[in-house]
């Protein structure tokens, strides 16, 4: 992965061609002392500084389990609607299982893409009754394919396998993190990495976007706004992981979906800097990038911000039979957890869900 050192900076942070942090695996593993700087660059208040932190050189299975996941995602997303519909769960909020057209952005509904939602690390919340029946969004059990479900065989394995691997990265991240966020934190008794690797709540997104011709209309062209389709946001986690995208051509009769270049070079992940300057950030097929969350956010009083974003997906050559497929790990306390003053995680969150599933205002 090309990298480059900023003009005057003698501080041994390496960073992506575009700007974005770039850290070594094997530092965060060996020496996670050594990457103070690198965790202050990335997630720290100054203007350049982009909220996010892409992690290098990681154990190959990484990709492997990225490859699987993401081409089930396509299976899943292009089996018939009455059998997608069978793992659609309203009273969750659409949190759990399968999710199309339900989220409210820019104040339509999201017809653009799908989402398949389950905790990979814990199958079963053991939380008390009344967390449960109070917070459905987070405590439901998961609602995995039917392990015969034709075309998505071994869904529930893939996805825990990926999941997984990313959340004991994140872990780790987290306690290379905490110098850094204590400081900070509004309560300096909280432990970042605590709070995630012993959360109830930590919930992945697998994502299909589909290409024009399913998905009710053209996508936006290069000369529209950044945002048209999917406005910019801020995730509500502590932390976030994020995979690569990977796009996606139907393959022959019988075969798999075949690998393709974006269809523009204008396609991806958008992200605004702490001065509010308009990047673009590509994550290399075998790293993983780490963005901060709006619960981070509250939890330090503001000075340590959540990282505004979005995707765009734009029409290109080929575009009309191109999907997008990606996964995101969203680690976050539990509802319980208070973030500040008069404020726990469950209440903060309730009010992102009415949000984002309230009725459409058009």
């Amino acid at each position: 992965m090309a990298t480059k050192k900023y003009a005057g900076n003698s501080n041994g942070v390496s960073y992506t061609i575009e700007g974005a942090v770039t850290i070594s695996y094997n530092d965060l593993k060996a020496a996670p002392e050594s990457l103070q700087s690198s965790i202050e660059e990335a997630f720290g208040s100054h203007p350049k500084s982009l909220g996010i932190i892409i992690v290098r050189d990681l154990p190959e299975v990484y990709v492997t389990y990225r490859e699987r996941l993401l081409k089930l995602a396509y299976q899943f997303a292009n089996l018939k609607e009455d059998v997608r519909e069978k793992y659609v769960h309203a009273p969750s909020k659409y949190s759990f299982g399968w999710s199309h057209g339900k989220e409210i952005m820019n104040g339509k509904p999201d017809l653009l893409k799908g989402s398949y939602y389950a905790n990979p690390v814990v199958e079963q919340p053991d939380v008390a009754e009344e967390e449960r029946v109070r917070f459905p969004e987070y405590y439901g059990a998961n609602i995995w394919p039917a392990s015969d479900e034709k075309g998505v065989e071994r869904f529930e394995v893939a996805f825990k396998d990926l999941g997984g691997f990313i959340f004991k990265v994140g872990c780790d991240l987290a306690q290379a993190c905490q110098p850094f966020a204590l400081s900070r934190l509004s309560d300096t008794s909280m432990s970042l990495p605590q709070l995630i690797a012993t959360s109830q709540t930590t919930k992945a997104r697998l994502l299909h976007y589909f290409p024009p011709s399913d998905a009710g209309g053209s996508l936006p062209s290069e000369d529209e706004p950044i945002d048209s389709w999917c406005g910019f946001h801020l995730d509500h986690s502590l932390l976030t992981g994020l995979c690569s995208a990977m796009y996606l051509q139907p393959g022959k009769p019988g075969e798999e979906p075949v690998p393709v270049p974006a269809p523009s070079p204008q396609a991806g992940l958008y992200i605004r800097t702490r001065g509010g300057d308009l990047t673009k950030v590509s994550i290399p097929a075998n790293c993983l990038a780490f963005q901060t969350g709006e619960a981070l956010e509250v939890a330090t009083g503001g000075t340590l911000l959540a990282t505004p974003h979005c995707v765009r997906v734009v029409n290109g050559d080929g575009a009309q039979t191109i999907s997008r497929e990606t996964f995101a790990l969203f680690m976050q306390p539990n509802t319980n957890q208070q973030l500040a003053s008069g404020v726990t995680f469950g209440e903060f969150s309730k009010k992102v869900f009415d949000e984002h599933y309230s009725e459409p205002t058009m």
